[in-house]
């Protein structure tokens, strides 16, 4: 008869007081408080630094008997990103009033030769300057690229960067300029107004 190397299971008795350590137990926990090693300086310090949020009291998990697994908690609701002004093309009306000179273009941008990083600068401190100066219409001129067939860099990138969030809060929309005024090589873009 093989004996079992696991102690027997002893059942735990309900006890509603609390019962004094006899004298064996209170050698027994002496011995194992010697040996017990403090925490170092560094994490004792983080310990009291920052003492954890009270949480309000919330009702325990219910556990039923045939699921171990713990109530889950809902999560937190999403706070709403702020929203970007939309593009809006410009009127028919206001395209042509710029194409014949009645309505003004009040600044001007040229970006030729420039590098995308130094250009990219450039068209945000230009309009932001716009914005700030409360202009309406500006010129920014890419220029057409090589010629050969390809259009050049900065003709193909300020209308994706004009799109961006960045530049939403200072554009409310742009259009390739008339031939007078660029053509291909040139947009003009609608400065939003400044809040006041």
């Amino acid at each position: 008869m093989k004996r079992s190397s696991r102690p027997p299971a002893l059942e735990p008795r309900p006890s509603p007081r609390r019962r004094a350590l006899s004298e064996e137990d209170r050698e027994l926990w002496d011995l194992v408080a010697k040996q017990v090693k403090p925490l170092k300086k560094h994490r004792a310090a983080k310990a009291h630094a920052a003492p954890r949020a009270e949480l309000p009291p919330t009702a325990p998990a219910v556990r039923s008997a045939s699921s171990p697994r713990s109530v889950a908690v809902a999560p937190a609701p999403r706070l709403p990103k702020p929203s970007v002004p939309p593009l809006a093309p410009i009127g028919k009306r206001e395209r042509t009033r710029l194409s014949r000179g009645r309505s003004e273009i009040e600044a001007r941008l040229d970006l030729h030769g420039m590098t995308q990083m130094r250009a990219h600068r450039a068209l945000s401190g230009f309009l932001h300057r716009a914005h700030h100066d409360g202009l309406t219409f500006v010129l920014v001129i890419t220029g057409k690229g090589r010629s050969g067939g390809e259009s050049g860099v900065l003709r193909r990138q300020v209308p994706e960067w004009l799109s961006l969030p960045e530049f939403r809060a200072f554009v409310v929309g742009f259009e390739q300029a008339a031939i007078g005024h660029g053509g291909e090589g040139a947009l003009y873009v609608r400065i939003r107004r400044a809040r006041i």
